[in-house]
């Protein structure tokens, strides 16, 4: 799986003009599901991500995680995270995995995430979404379970 993790103050995400899911402080993780990912490979993600430590402490340094802010994270799939431009100018999006496969694992994902006790809001899956953020700093991380 590869995720872009994003820092937010505020984040929501919308479907046909209609809000469906949003958080506050937190974290915008917009994750991808490859052919050979497993329901282990998303909880393995979700715990990374739960503790991975990008948000400042007393002294401006990044030292707490999401489970130590009690923040938020809004979960958006997408697959083009697993583009492949290496040749011409059209994308490739061999390394997704296909559809109901995917979905399974977004799902797996945002469950690990919740076990871990993270308030976690969702997209649509396969749904065409408009997203929308505030980047907190900003910080974007890329993290690949490879």
């Amino acid at each position: 799986m590869r995720a872009l993790v994003q820092r937010v103050s505020r984040a929501a995400v919308r479907v046909g003009g209609e809000t469906v899911g949003s958080c506050g402080p937190g974290l915008l993780v917009l994750v991808g599901a490859r052919h050979e990912d497993t329901s282990e490979t998303a909880t393995r993600l979700a715990a990374k991500i739960a503790r991975l430590r990008i948000f400042p402490d007393e002294a401006g340094r990044f030292d707490r995680s999401l489970l130590d802010t009690g923040g938020e994270a809004l979960v958006v799939s997408q697959f083009t995270l697993l583009a492949n431009t290496s040749k011409g100018h059209r994308p490739s999006f061999t390394d997704a995995a296909p559809p109901e496969e995917a979905e399974l694992l977004v799902d797996a994902f945002c469950t690990a995430l919740r076990e871990l006790g993270v308030r976690v809001e969702t997209g649509v899956f396969g749904a065409r979404m408009a997203v929308e953020l505030v980047n907190d700093g900003p910080v974007t991380i890329v993290l690949d379970s490879r």
